[in-house]
């Protein structure tokens, strides 16, 4: 079992209600699509992201919060934990990504799982300047057809948060992705 599949099933395991989790980062990798790395499931967390219209709810939903604790509690020991859930815009996303969410097929009682399109993930990517993210971009460039054309109609809708950092590490790896694809 691979670590994003174990913390999803013990989350799971605690839940009392249906819950919907947009993954992003490497769990959404390994769980989303077919012949990951084998690297990929040995990410030690499970990242997600809050739509800004389910956080009044969420943020009220105590039995949610508690199997979350739970969760980490127990697979402490072995150092994985469910802990960056980011309300989306805390995240480079496109505008309208909500409307292009995946379903990720998971064997769960409570769990709905899903994750943004290639192209939104490819936006997530973008967010630091890190070798293990521009090497998950080239995966993900294996299951779209971004090209240049392309590319620059995803960065023109892409919405990033009001951050420097951000915007200088999104603004490096369009650089790299444009050399990238030119190649």
């Amino acid at each position: 079992m691979n670590n994003p599949r174990k913390i999803l099933t013990t989350l799971d395991g605690f839940l009392q209600n249906e819950i919907r989790l947009i993954l992003y980062g490497r769990a959404a990798l390994v769980l989303g699509y077919n012949n990951t790395p084998p690297e990929y499931g040995a990410t030690m967390d499970v990242d997600a992201i809050l739509p800004l219209m389910e956080m009044p709810g969420l943020e009220k939903n105590d039995a949610f919060w508690s199997a979350l604790e739970f969760t980490n509690s127990e697979l402490e020991p072995s150092g994985l934990y469910l802990t960056h859930l980011f309300a989306e815009d805390q995240v480079i996303l496109s505008g309208n990504w909500l409307d292009h969410l995946v379903a990720i097929h998971f064997p769960a009682t409570h769990l709905q799982l899903f994750r943004p399109s290639t192209n939104d993930l490819i936006l997530t990517k973008m967010m630091r300047i890190d070798p293990q993210d521009r090497t998950d971009i080239a995966f993900l460039l294996t299951h779209t057809d971004v090209n240049l054309s392309t590319l620059n109609h995803i960065i023109e809708k892409a919405i990033i948060p009001d951050i420097p950092e951000l915007h200088e590490a999104f603004q490096a790896n369009v650089n790299w992705l444009k050399d990238y694809l030119s190649r």
